[in-house]
């Protein structure tokens, strides 16, 4: 399943970044991702992301998706995909000229079904260490690690991705980044990404997320992010 071994990570962007929400504060995601791979289409649609602040420094993370799944030869499927769990965890803050850095381990549980191309058939899991520096108008983060997928047909393999941003003004914030991925199937190939992306803040609470992006190198990959986004307290 080609979204079971190119997960995005941090909405928009595949990079994800070490900052966790505030603590008693909330965030919701309603969003669809898109991967099209040698004829074969994977989407998320639509897909649900909560977030919530538990304690400082530390969110809690889950996702529940509708996948689609649309192969080159074969019927289309649709249903429930594999769901997603994790805890984000940072440990340094951002001061005095160092960045913050944090931790945030995912789990994804197979509730899709592996039979009809919606799922991974068996847990595996996301190991990343994001690092995040502030620069005025700029921000830039990122960071790698391992996703560890041991069902039939996939591989574990390392990852890693930068991102740099600027927020043009109140309403605007654009970004781009590289990424690349070692091959997650068997008899697949590593895979390098280039993104962009950002978000339309409509207010403090509500922001529009978007993303595009296309391999350069290695198995040929068209992805997209399209989401509406809430947070409150």
């Amino acid at each position: 399943m080609v979204l079971a071994g190119a997960a995005i990570a941090g909405p928009p962007f595949q990079t994800d970044d070490p900052e966790p929400v505030d603590f008693h504060h909330y965030e919701a995601y309603i969003f669809s991702t898109f991967d099209r791979a040698s004829g074969d289409s994977q989407a998320q649609i639509p897909a649900f992301e909560f977030n919530v602040g538990t304690a400082p420094n530390v969110q809690l993370h889950a996702i529940l998706p509708m996948a689609l799944s649309a192969p080159a030869s074969g019927p289309d499927q649709y249903g429930v995909g594999d769901m997603e769990l994790g805890v984000k965890y940072r440990f340094l803050q951002e001061r005095n000229g160092h960045p913050q850095v944090g931790v945030f381990p995912l789990l994804e549980v197979p509730t899709g079904d592996a039979r009809r191309g919606l799922g991974n058939g068996q847990a595996w899991a996301r190991l990343p260490l994001w690092i995040q520096k502030s620069m005025g108008h700029w921000t830039t983060y990122g960071g790698g690690g391992y996703t560890l997928n041991t069902a039939p047909g996939m591989r574990s393999a390392p990852f890693a991705g930068w991102l740099l941003q600027r927020d043009l003004n109140q309403h605007w914030t654009l970004g781009g980044e590289a990424y690349g991925q070692g091959a997650s199937t068997v008899g697949g190939q590593s895979s390098t990404f280039l993104d962009g992306g950002g978000y339309y803040n409509v207010s403090k609470e509500f922001q529009v997320l978007f993303m595009l992006g296309h391999t350069v190198a290695g198995e040929r990959h068209l992805i997209s992010y399209l989401g509406l986004y809430w947070t409150w307290k």
